[in-house]
């Protein structure tokens, strides 16, 4: 125990760097959830703070988790930021000779499980049948359509390049997802045929030499938030009063495909989940679109008014 002591301090930030340097280089996990385990390790940094690691309890932990409840930190935030901890200790078990870890046992509060919001077929044929007006919203049309079409996450959309990854001719696209795991995806047609008018375009934007599919009007490849900022005012303009956000896209090809195939599996596959548990979501949304059928056709159904 004698290397654990001391791990307060300069002593423990250089050792949740070292710790944090072996995720980017080790496990290469992308800079979105490198900086939300920054974020946790920074964290229980700043709760500890003058008792060393090393001498943290369950109870101590336990503490920290109250204090970041009553600040407004919900159930499924606390569980993953108890994870990070509890991932910690154990590289401190590894590295710096801790003995113990005190969050193995910690569960984060029971979350309100809250379905994903999802556009309807009609609100998705809204957002995206709108004629486009100029090269920026040739662009953007062929993201929008790319991400209902094939359920990309964002960080996977503007980490394509022009030279690999997307086949129109086949019809698929290939990304690499969250843990470095690649997967094959498939492209519609509506989607093929905006991006081919983008590529036809792209020229007149793109930089010499940028490799992005998706280019800023500057010629660089777009930023995650410029994604959003531009999603948001396209769907504003075309009259949608819910908040779209890439995730919604996402979800929505989650739940319409699972509403037509009834294939929980495949939709896992194409939305890249490791725990089909993180899809069984969608067959919530699938059964609230059955009931609403059900209410409205069944003669006793309900009470009419």
């Amino acid at each position: 125990m004698a290397e654990a002591q001391g791990l307060a301090g300069e002593a423990a930030r250089v050792a949740a760097r070292a710790y944090l340097d072996e995720l980017a280089h080790q496990r290469r996990l992308s800079p979105h959830t490198l900086q939300g385990y920054r974020r946790d390790i920074d964290a229980l940094l700043a709760q500890t703070g003058d008792t060393p690691l090393d001498a943290m309890t369950v109870q101590d932990i336990r503490r920290c988790v109250a204090r970041l409840h009553a600040k407004g930190l919900g159930g499924r935030s606390l569980a993953r930021t108890i994870s990070a901890w509890r991932g910690f200790y154990r590289w401190l078990a590894r590295h710096r000779g801790v003995d113990h870890n005190p969050c193995q046992t910690v569960r984060a509060p029971k979350a309100k499980r809250s379905l994903p919001t999802v556009l309807s077929p009609d609100q998705a044929q809204t957002l995206l049948d709108a004629p486009s007006d100029g090269v920026l919203e040739l662009r953007d049309r062929a993201m929008f359509e790319l991400f209902y079409s094939s359920g990309l996450r964002l960080a996977e959309l503007v980490s394509l390049d022009c030279g690999g990854g997307l086949d129109l001719a086949a019809g698929e696209v290939t990304v690499t997802g969250k843990r470095n795991k690649t997967r094959l995806v498939p492209v519609g047609e509506k989607a093929r045929e905006a991006l081919s008018t983008w590529l036809e375009a792209r020229g007149a934007l793109a930089r010499p030499g940028e490799p992005a599919l998706f280019v800023s009007q500057r010629g660089w490849r777009l930023s995650p938030r410029m994604v959003q900022a531009r999603l948001q005012r396209w769907a504003i303009k075309r009259g949608l009063s819910a908040r779209v956000h890439p995730h919604v896209l996402r979800h929505s090809f989650a739940s319409h495909v699972l509403q037509s195939s009834g294939d929980l599996r495949a939709v896992q596959e194409m939305l890249g989940h490791a725990d089909i548990g993180t899809t069984q979501v969608y067959t919530h949304l699938d059964f609230q679109h059955l009931a609403k059928v059900y209410d409205a056709a069944h003669p006793r159904a309900k009470k009419k008014s």
